[in-house]
């Protein structure tokens, strides 16, 4: 793919110019002739729905980006209802109506039970979210991830950590990592027990606390925590418990000096500002985001703002970005296959190498095992209700706020 310059834009001529280069070679048009037809399975119901929803808007959103791009895919809407019996079942339906590529499907447990299916059928399998380690070490030769692994989030999150810390010149001395105690915070426990001895941060990590997301309140834990009474908490969260924990620290009046998550979803969801307002303000994390000064993340933006007006890009664009680049690589891969048979596609998806997309980081492509190597991370604070890259520099929109404001007095 050749390089995008920061003014390009994407337009019928950039399509027309394409396809009379193709004009040259009969066979090939003859095998691009056909549409790609994609599963996109997705929680868009049921536990899980919020980030389900977030990533559908975005699958709404890339058909046009794509048809600028010279790509013709025909998306399949799939709701896995939270369920990875669900997950797997649909799997299966989609093959046998013709779906010649998958993707999905945000949790872990869910993206496994659909990998199963996918390596037994010989279909390939493009994950765009999902982080256990081990969907990219048991050997599936019909998957690719296009998302970090747990180690990766975290590793790329506690970095971030002793990033900020430098350039607002803060000192935190104590920390607590709060994690859920499911599938996807199990994996982060584990990655970060690992790791933060590894990574050298000035921080006395205290102790590590584990809950259930399905509890009603958070009150115990941060309890616990205000004894402790660290400098920081790390968390692993979704938004329904994310919300739960600054409830519950507004009311027993806990203000550590940050709250940071190295590497989970929940601060940006839309559910976390509606339901919390301000006190939403201020909290940080780390993670794989849509490069804002990119030409084609600028170009998705637009189609999103078409295709759910009601909705903002800036707090769906992690789930909607991954999910659009998903769509980007299977798309690609078909079309420099030229058919869609099992096998041939997913030799095109293994061989994917695309400079230009919409998330921060390197070229989009594979190690032997399917990985994703080259996904950068940013660090994020909600700044007026907004998530905005406030590290690394060059693609910041804002300088990060550090120590946490006050809850008290906040409008």
């Amino acid at each position: 793919m050749r390089p995008m310059s920061s003014k390009l834009t994407f337009t019928r001529r950039t399509v027309l110019a394409g396809a009379g280069a193709v004009l040259a070679a009969p066979a090939v048009v003859k095998a691009q002739a056909q549409t790609l037809k994609i599963g996109v399975l997705l929680p868009r119901s049921g536990f899980f729905a919020q980030a389900g929803q977030s990533m559908h808007r975005g699958a709404l959103a890339a058909p046009a980006v794509l048809a600028d791009l010279g790509y013709k895919v025909e998306l399949v809407h799939i709701d896995t209802e939270s369920n990875a019996d669900v997950a797997r079942t649909q799997a299966e339906r989609a093959i046998n109506d013709g779906c010649h590529v998958l993707t999905g499907a945000f949790d872990s447990g869910h993206t496994l039970a659909i990998a199963q299916v996918t390596e037994q059928r010989q279909v390939p399998f493009v994950i765009n979210i999902a982080a256990a380690p081990q969907i990219t070490e048991q050997g599936y030769k019909y998957l690719v991830r296009n998302f970090q692994t747990g180690g990766q989030l975290v590793t790329n999150g506690l970095r971030l950590i002793k990033d900020v810390m430098d350039a607002k010149n803060v000192k935190l001395e104590t920390a607590v990592f709060l994690h859920a105690n499911d599938t996807f915070g199990t994996a982060q426990r584990g990655a970060m027990d690992a790791i933060y001895p590894r990574v050298n941060l000035p921080i006395k990590l205290v102790e590590s606390i584990a809950y259930d997301p399905r509890a009603q309140d958070l009150a115990v834990e941060v309890t616990r925590i205000r004894s402790i009474n660290p400098d920081l908490i790390m968390c692993v969260t979704r938004a329904s418990d994310a919300i739960k924990l600054v409830r519950d620290m507004v009311r027993q009046r806990f203000e550590p000096k940050a709250i940071i998550s190295p590497g989970s979803p929940g601060f940006y969801d839309e559910e976390f500002y509606q339901a919390l307002g301000p006190l939403s303000d201020f909290v940080l994390f780390g993670l794989p985001w849509v490069n804002p000064k990119s030409a084609m993340s600028q170009a998705f933006e637009k189609s999103f703002a078409k295709a759910s007006p009601n909705n903002r890009f800036a707090v769906d664009s992690f789930n909607a970005g991954f999910t659009f680049e998903a769509l980007l690589i299977a798309a690609d891969a078909f079309k420099r296959a030229g058919t869609t048979e099992g096998a041939k596609l997913m030799e095109a998806v293994r061989a994917t190498n695309l400079a230009e997309h919409v998330m921060i980081g390197g070229p989009i492509q594979f190690d032997a095992k399917g990985q994703n190597p080259n996904i950068g991370s940013a660090l994020v604070q909600n700044q007026k209700r907004v998530p905005t890259v406030v590290l690394p520099k060059d693609v910041a929109l804002a300088e990060p706020v550090l120590p946490m404001p006050s809850w008290q007095g906040r409008s």
